[in-house]
């Protein structure tokens, strides 16, 4: 089943990461390639993927938000995640869900993302 039928099923929209699965570091990593244009921090690393979770067919689920509901990538930041974790060898369906709940803060971001900003 993909997340998207479990979704329907009932599925809460952000759940506990799959931190376990031997593809999780790989998705991480994935995400760690895609950065928000108008902040040169990685989007894991600024805290906007809220969720990952791996099913054992290899499909990937991924909630995550943006730095602001009007962000101008808004439209293609979901397919920049999707296609850097699709690449990942064992990875068989992507699908990325934007959420503006709970909303992102700067409090959300990883110490290197804050070291690298100049917040720390």
């Amino acid at each position: 089943m993909s997340y998207s039928e479990a979704r329907i099923e009932g599925t809460p929209l952000i759940a506990p990461s799959t931190v376990d699965h031997p593809l999780y570091d790989a998705v991480v990593e994935a995400c760690r390639t895609v950065y928000d244009p108008e902040i040169p921090v990685n989007i894991f690393d600024l805290g906007l993927v809220y969720t990952v979770q791996i099913a054992d067919d290899g499909a990937v689920r991924i909630v995550m938000t943006l730095t602001a509901p009007g962000c101008p990538v808004a439209g293609e930041m979901p397919g920049w995640v999707a296609d850097a974790v699709g690449a990942i060898p064992g990875v068989k369906q992507v699908d990325v869900e934007m959420t503006f709940e709970p909303q992102w803060g700067m409090e959300m971001m990883s110490d290197e993302a804050r070291l690298e900003l100049g917040f720390m």
